[in-house]
């Protein structure tokens, strides 16, 4: 991960390969971003470039230059970060994030870049930084480590307290987001339930979080029969892994639970050859928990939390599940499969039903659960609750911090779907309102009482397009920046 710091130097004066310089969307045309500080013969320069391009300043437009003049870096990136106004809004500040992460990305393999906050205030320092800091992945060839990111950012910006605060913040950030995507982007035969324990027993040496995990023995000795249904066809075992940080006297209990399916064939309903090609990133919800326990605990954030994630491969053998079968749940509820392609739900009911055990003062769960919500809202994340204000409090939150999500219900005439003559619940609903559906059923494992949300990433939690903004092509970390936005709430 790029090493970010803040220069208090000019930006012309700045050591590095490349300057990255915001140009703004202006009533009369495209503009140099306020706050550069730079020469009036280098000013002068890139206005006329800026002219004869015929640039916009949109977000995602980068021109790179060579040999501009008074600038001691190499090269001169002019990114696109919109209408910035003077009072930016979260709308704002996320293009800000966008246009930086697009300029920084572009110049893999380079040693430093400096990039000059477009304004004043922390929060534009924070946006820059993170923009900076998410642009600034390279995805890794398997089994190797990347030396394609660029490998420091220096933050043209005034060096204050709030500044350095948000730009430490950013870079943890940047951490936790890059090992979501690390995880998202390894190939299936890499990572598969243990070898994910593996990850996490390295990833917490030195750190406050602590790790418990539970082996085939260990699930069917408690109960977790949702989890063990779904890898039992597999060659590589289920776990659940256990995440904690525990901090003294904290002021609020939250409990993170992640969707953690290694890779998805569908079991004995198997999914079509295309439908697997990405089904590598099933486990995008329990990474991105994982990630989001470590970055709280770097952060010292003065939260208990704890990370449930329900590690299984699902694949079609002799011993796989059936539709059909029954199986029993934590906490004792029966259900019967009808599909084992929607085998996500049973390694989360099993986790929700875990953490609720420890009476949190709120669960959020996170997976890539159902192709109903690509269908029905693409890139952005739907957000279903048992709880208005708790909603509301996850929506805001991916609101602040950039990450698009929308609500959703969870409508009580849909409960009648999942009922089953022969268990407690039927895991599955039919083809109207599926996203809801598996949201129901996820709420029936949720203690009295606990507030809970639901967070189906299916749609931005991979990018099998081009890369765009700070989103690398395959995992894009989505919902990392949430959960510890959500937990940076309740301090």
């Amino acid at each position: 991960m790029a090493n970010l710091t803040i220069s208090t130097r000019s930006a012309a004066e700045t050591a590095g390969d490349a300057l990255v310089v915001a140009v703004v969307t202006g009533e009369s045309g495209a503009v140099l971003a306020p706050g550069h500080g730079l020469p009036r013969r280098t000013v002068t320069h890139l206005k006329s470039v800026i002219a004869d391009l015929e640039l916009t300043g949109k977000v995602g437009e980068v021109t790179t230059l060579a040999a501009v003049p008074e600038v001691t870096a190499r090269l001169v990136v002019l990114t696109g970060v919109g209408a910035l106004g003077t009072s930016p809004d979260s709308a704002a500040l996320e293009d800000v994030r966008k246009g930086v992460g697009a300029a920084v990305r572009g110049l893999a393999k380079k040693k430093k870049a400096v990039v000059v906050v477009p304004g004043t205030g922390a929060e534009l320092a924070a946006a820059t930084a993170e923009g900076a800091a998410l642009g600034a992945y390279a995805v890794s060839k398997a089994g190797t480590t990347s030396t394609d990111a660029v490998g420091a950012i220096s933050l043209v910006c005034p060096a204050d307290a709030a500044t350095r605060r948000a730009v430490k913040r950013a870079a943890v950030l940047g951490e936790a987001v890059a090992y979501t995507r690390d995880l998202v982007n390894l190939a299936p035969n890499l990572l598969y339930p243990e070898t994910f324990v593996d990850s996490l027993t390295a990833k917490v040496k030195g750190t406050k979080v602590k790790l418990k995990s539970y082996d085939m023995k260990a699930l069917r000795g408690g109960g977790f029969g949702g989890t063990v249904g779904v890898g039992q066809g597999s060659a590589n075992e289920p776990r659940i892994a256990v995440l904690t940080y525990a901090p003294a006297r904290p002021k609020a209990k939250l409990a993170l639970v992640g969707k953690g399916i290694t890779f998805d064939s569908g079991g004995l309903c198997i999914k079509p050859a295309t439908g697997m090609v990405t089904m590598k990133s099933d486990m995008a919800g329990a990474a991105a928990v994982a990630a989001a326990v470590l970055a709280i605990a770097e952060l010292g954030l003065p939260i208990a939390v704890t990370g449930y994630l329900g590690l299984a491969e699902n694949m079609p053998s002799s011993t796989a599940q059936r539709p059909s079968d029954v199986v029993t749940m934590r906490g004792g509820k029966t259900v019967e499969v009808l599909n084992t392609d929607a085998e996500g739900r049973m390694v989360l009911g099993d986790c929700i039903a875990l953490a609720s055990e420890s009476t949190p003062d709120a669960i959020v769960d996170v997976a890539t659960l159902t192709g109903a919500q690509v269908v029905a809202l693409a890139n952005t994340a739907a957000v279903m609750a048992n709880d208005d204000d708790f909603r509301a409090r996850i929506v805001g939150t991916a609101d602040t911090v950039g990450e698009a999500m929308w609500p959703m219900p969870l409508p009580r005439e849909l409960r009648p779907a999942l009922e089953s003559i022969n268990a407690d619940l039927a895991h599955k609903g039919g083809v109207e309102g599926g996203m809801l559906t598996a949201g129901i059923f996820l709420g029936e494992f949720v203690g009295e009482g606990i507030p809970w949300g639901h967070i189906d990433i299916a749609g931005p939690s991979f990018n099998d397009k081009a890369p765009a903004g700070y989103w690398p092509k395959g995992g894009t970390g989505f919902a990392v920046r949430t959960l510890v936005g959500l937990a940076e709430s309740y301090v």
